[in-house]
């Protein structure tokens, strides 16, 4: 995988957590996308991650705080789910834009046939 692919999987782990969602958020951000540039992304990708970017980057930090954390704390609850889902749609859209197939679905109606030694004998 490549590196943006990388830290949107990381990220997501994060979001995917036990926290508050606010505390995630700031966490996924700060710890892996942060880094990332824009221009490392899919076309596709590039303006809804500037988008989140700006967001997480709105306020203005006071007291020694950094702009992510201002700006999560600014949030409500809603919005900083908002912002997660945003995570998760860009990892989706980053790592299958990157050349990965995403895993085939099993088609409805087909059965498949059970593997022998998972037949139990009806004769005893």
């Amino acid at each position: 995988m490549s590196y943006p692919v990388d830290r949107f999987y990381a990220a997501v782990s994060i979001l995917a957590g036990h926290e508050q969602i606010k505390q995630r958020l700031m966490k996924a951000f700060e710890d892996n996308l942060e880094a990332i540039e824009a221009d490392e992304l899919p076309a596709a990708a590039k303006k809804a991650f500037a988008n989140l970017k700006n967001t997480m980057h709105q306020v203005t930090p006071a007291n020694g705080e950094g702009p992510i954390c201002a700006s999560v704390r600014k949030m409500s609850i809603e919005e900083a789910g908002a912002c997660a889902k945003a995570v998760v749609e860009l990892y989706h859209e980053v790592r299958f834009d990157n050349g990965q197939a995403p895993l085939p679905l099993e088609k409805r109606g087909r059965r498949k046939s059970v593997p022998p030694f998972l037949v139990k004998s009806r004769k005893s």
